[in-house]
């Protein structure tokens, strides 16, 4: 974890309110793994004053640069569409636990579940996983197909399947609804809450569920985001107990 005042490279529109900004921060680029975030303060000189936990869509470690997708949804987020490139950014990161793939094997078939911004942290994990020969299932669910984004660069890597709830673009309905386990090890999956309670009480297998909440220092001090669990603790805080946690170890 650093903090550090890192470079906009570029900041780009790729869907309804949907930015792709990219920042150069090579030490962070170098810690960074698939599942982590970082705590953004997206306007100058303390205003907005919270800042905004934003995840991790990818790093290139030889540029030293970190991509992240999120979605305009109010005042910090945005101030922050309308920065702009070579501006700086004070960010605090690489934050949080991310996802754990060492226990799987090479050759075995993993799936990743995907709603809205909560998938930009699994297009992270599907690069890692294809270098380590994991094969993926990528299923991704919209609102409608203005807010597609990423389809192509998940393409890439495994095979797609979208569903939005128009049905203006692949599937008409839940991305729940096409979810298929058969011949799967495991799951990884980030979203909405009402997703992610059906992934964990809808699928046949243990996964990995990596949970969207507010947060306030984004280092596991003030409490503002913990959720019930399962474990002797009875609770744990997502930013830094989490983001990602076992399903069978949440309670949704």
């Amino acid at each position: 974890m650093k903090l550090t005042d890192a470079s906009i490279v570029h900041q780009t529109l790729v869907a309804q309110e949907v930015y792709e900004l990219k920042v150069s921060a090579p030490d962070l680029a170098d810690a960074a793994e698939a599942g982590q975030f970082l705590h953004i303060q997206t306007g100058q000189f303390g205003q907005p004053l919270l800042r905004r936990p934003i995840s991790i869509a990818d790093i290139d470690r030889v540029e030293g640069t970190l991509t992240c997708l999120y979605k305009v949804v109010g005042k910090g987020t945005a101030v922050l569409a309308g920065r702009q490139e070579n501006e700086s950014l004070n960010i605090l990161g690489p934050l949080g636990n991310g996802f754990p793939i060492n226990q799987i094997e090479r050759g075995s078939h993993v799936i990743l579940i995907g709603g809205g911004v909560g998938i930009p942290p699994l297009y992270f994990l599907a690069k890692e996983l294809v270098e380590k020969g994991i094969q993926c299932s990528a299923y991704l669910g919209f609102r409608s197909a203005e807010d597609v984004f990423y389809d192509k660069e998940f393409e890439e890597f495994c095979d797609v399947h979208i569903a939005t709830e128009d049905g203006s673009y692949g599937h008409k309905g839940y991305v729940t609804d096409i979810v298929s386990t058969e011949g799967v090890v495991t799951y990884y999956a980030c979203g909405p809450k009402p997703m992610l309670t059906k992934v964990k009480h809808q699928l046949p297998i243990q996964g990995f569920l990596s949970l969207e909440e507010r947060m306030g220092c984004g280092v596991g001090a003030c409490l503002a985001c913990v959720c019930p669990t399962n474990t002797e603790q009875q609770y744990a805080k997502v930013c830094s107990d989490g983001p990602v946690f076992p399903s069978k170890e949440v309670i949704l």
